[in-house]
């Protein structure tokens, strides 16, 4: 793990940043404390947070407790952390409320497209996978918090992959409440959480990426204070049949990966799992319904249009339009 720290004045606290390797990406905690604080014990922390997550809900490590319960019969109670039933129970929630945009159970769809653990070869073309009627995953599985344990209903592989990485960020920040550490930025790839600000009480800046293929380029700036940040869009992974791209977030009414002109959704929300849940089933949805229900629930989101080769911004801010260009 690299750690490096940079002081700032003698009598003000100091700026560190530390980071590390998880979920197949990198997470990055920037923090302002007292000098002389144990970096080495602060990182083992961060490190040991973002590990518990990943060794619960990855599809990537077949010794998870994810990839343990989708293994499991159906009908069986399976118990699991108590970490993983609030995933999942969450996961199951925003189903509901997104009106199945947002599904866990997409996971044998997410290895049909090839964007799976087994890299399967995706197929020549969409109407090669057979089509069937789609059932959400809240009518797929039985969650029993008390108890920490979940049943399968019916057939189901789960994947997490669009909450698990905002639990990861929210994990890092609790990480670094324990420590009393009050002003920070910590994030998981493009998934940030901020709290407090930096030294003359200047907010937290972070970029937003232009949704440009195979380009890493900034089309903005936001300011973050106490809030939650993340993006889903169809520029970062994607597979190309027949010459058409398809993005990996999958839509699981269509069985295929999602199909509008949204090029990205941006959602500030008090938790990153929430923002990484909700970017994602708003994005499925489209710019129509995608927008309507930001409104009707009075989120907080920037969606990106592709209009041509141009893109069209609309911002929401409390569920009301602020701007557009």
């Amino acid at each position: 793990m690299k750690t490096y720290s940079e002081p700032t004045m003698l009598s003000a606290p100091q700026r560190y940043s530390l980071n590390g390797a998880t979920m197949g990406t990198r997470y990055t905690a920037v923090f302002y404390d007292a000098a002389g604080s144990d970096l080495a014990a602060i990182g083992a922390a961060l490190f040991s947070a973002v590990d518990k997550v990943d060794r619960q809900m990855s599809t990537w490590n077949p010794a998870s407790d994810l990839c343990r319960l989708n293994a499991a019969a159906e009908n069986v109670w399976v118990a699991v952390p108590a970490e993983l039933a609030h995933v999942l129970d969450t996961g199951v929630q925003i189903g509901r409320q997104s009106h199945g945009a947002f599904d866990i159970g997409v996971g044998e769809l997410v290895e049909d497209w090839g964007f799976g653990p087994s890299q399967k070869t995706p197929p020549a073309q969409s109407a090669a996978l057979p089509a069937a009627t789609y059932r959400p995953a809240f009518t797929r599985l039985e969650l029993d918090r008390a108890r920490q344990q979940v049943r399968k209903l019916a057939p189901i592989a789960i994947d997490l992959s669009g909450i698990a990485k905002g639990y990861g960020v929210d994990q890092l920040a609790h990480c670094l409440d324990a420590w009393g550490i009050v002003n920070y930025l910590v994030g998981i790839d493009g998934e940030m959480r901020a709290r407090g600000s930096k030294p003359g009480d200047e907010a937290w800046s972070v970029a937003i990426e232009k949704p440009t293929y195979g380009l890493r380029e900034v089309a903005g700036v936001m300011e973050l204070r106490d809030t939650a940040i993340a993006t889903s869009g169809d520029y970062r992974r994607w597979v190309e049949i027949a010459g058409r791209r398809y993005a990996h977030t999958i839509d699981p009414t269509l069985q295929e990966p999602v199909s509008n002109r949204l090029a990205a959704v941006t959602v500030l929300a008090s938790t990153c799992m929430l923002a990484d849940a909700w970017a994602t089933a708003l994005l499925v949805l489209g710019e129509d319904a995608g927008l309507a229900l930001a409104r009707e629930r009075g989120m907080d989101a920037l969606f990106v249009m592709r209009d041509g080769d141009r893109l069209q911004e609309v911002l929401i801010l409390g569920g009301a339009v602020s701007g557009g260009g």
